[in-house]
């Protein structure tokens, strides 16, 4: 292969063994192990970890210190019936781990022709990221978790082992999902929920607390989910009912925003 041409940088570390096709893009640092395939069209920035029996194909753009481990597969086409090799892409961040046999697809032109995930994640063996999701930075997704086509998963959200979310749901920042979950409807930010189909138990309190979320701030998050969980009143009318910590909590009106935002209807 020409290193020059297929703007390998120098201090790149690539086993002989490895494809890295004419057109890649590899950084500083990088390394990438034997019997592992680079396509064309993919970006690998500085400091990143390929092991060996990795596939990235693309479009893919990795920013940097991403490591991914053996038997993933990043930059897939997706599974999406509808898709008829249009060209999208896959867009990951910083500092994320792929831990063994994940499989993330690139997007779709029905949506925004793009899979995106943030940085500081980390994707545990045989996780499942389908086309079209946008997952942000700091999430945990345990083994076997697999998320459908078009679903979002918010900053610090903790998805346990063998849950599975159903296409178009969004999971809010700070949401502890239960392993063994079924999720069918949107998990608002800051809560718990369990269960096939998921339903809400309570704040992740120690979630939050562990993210230096103040006494205060906690307590009023625990009336609103009272509030809107637990007291019998419609959606609307609980909404209507945080008017006033919405403008003192910031926390309190992002939870209601996610509320008033969701397609598909929330946990309850």
């Amino acid at each position: 292969m020409n290193e020059t041409q297929q703007n390998i940088h120098p201090q790149a570390q690539i086993h002989p063994q490895a494809i890295v096709e004419e057109g890649a893009i590899v950084g500083k640092n990088t390394v990438i192990g034997p019997w592992t395939l680079v396509s064309a069209n993919v970006v690998i920035g500085d400091n990143c970890k390929i092991h060996s029996h990795v596939v990235i194909k693309g479009p893919t753009t990795l920013g940097h210190g991403n490591e991914i481990f053996q038997f993933a597969s990043v930059g897939e086409d997706c599974q999406d019936l509808k898709y008829a090799g249009e060209e999208t892409r896959l867009v990951i961040g910083d500092n994320n781990s792929f831990r063994e046999s994940c499989t993330i697809h690139r997007g779709t032109i029905q949506d925004n022709a793009l899979t995106q995930i943030g940085s500081n994640n980390l994707f545990m063996a045989y996780t499942h990221v389908a086309h079209d999701c946008i997952v942000g930075d700091h999430c945990i997704l345990a083994n076997n978790v697999s998320i459908a086509g078009h679903v979002h998963v918010g900053d610090y959200a903790i998805l346990g082992g063998m849950s599975g979310v159903h296409q178009f749901c969004h999971i809010g920042e700070h949401a502890f999902v239960a392993a063994n979950a079924l999720v069918l409807k949107d998990i608002p930010p800051y809560l718990m929920a369990s269960g096939q189909p998921a339903k809400p138990f309570g704040l992740n309190n120690e979630g939050l607390k562990r993210r230096g979320f103040s006494k205060e701030t906690l307590l009023m998050l625990k009336r609103a989910y009272k509030t809107i969980f637990r007291s019998g009143l419609t959606v609307d009318g609980a909404v209507e009912n945080q008017q006033q910590s919405m403008q003192e909590f910031p926390e309190v009106a992002k939870l209601i925003e996610f509320i008033q935002n969701s397609s598909r209807g929330i946990v309850r």
